[in-house]
């Protein structure tokens, strides 16, 4: 069985308690840089048709500090809210498609709940566009390239008199 599938047939109506987990891969993430398992802590209430998904992904992203260039693990939880009804006949087939293309609704075909893709674009969503190894990273010397963050640079002293060789 796929990862992040929910089998809807054995849900309960009402309130049901799922968790799912897989690799990165999986999921069609780059496993080089996302360390560990993707995990999905979900509340699934079926009703008829109609499911609705609300929980939290749990994931580890190892991110380069924009900065110093240091790896960093970063942790991400980002909240997953999934609506989905079953899909219907052929001459909704247009309205159904209008209404997935705009993120907010899903359709299954009434035996399963496929979460991959949504997954996939809420992780990649989450990720900062500039990382950083800490707040008060300190970064690379525009002279040497040594991380600021160990200590001053031997260049640090002859740039700060001025005689920096311009």
């Amino acid at each position: 069985m796929s990862p992040f599938l929910i089998d809807l047939a054995t849900l309960e109506p009402g309130l049901n308690r799922v968790e799912l987990e897989c690799e990165a891969a999986e999921l069609g993430l780059e496993p080089a840089e996302w360390q560990g398992r993707v995990r999905g802590v979900l509340d699934v209430e079926k009703s008829g048709e109609q499911v609705s998904v609300r929980g939290r992904l749990e994931a580890r992203a190892g991110v380069d500090c924009v900065r110093c260039l240091r790896t960093v693990e970063l942790p991400l939880e980002p909240a997953l809210e999934v609506f989905a009804e079953r899909a219907g006949t052929s001459r909704r087939i247009a309205e159904e498609q209008e209404l997935e293309r705009d993120d907010y609704m899903k359709f299954h075909d009434g035996r399963h709940l496929d979460l991959r893709d949504e997954a996939r674009e809420l992780l990649l969503l989450e990720l900062p566009m500039a990382p950083l190894c800490r707040a008060d990273c300190r970064g690379l010397c525009p002279r040497c390239g040594a991380d600021l963050n160990s200590g001053p640079c031997g260049c640090s002293s002859s740039a700060e008199n001025g005689s920096g060789g311009r």
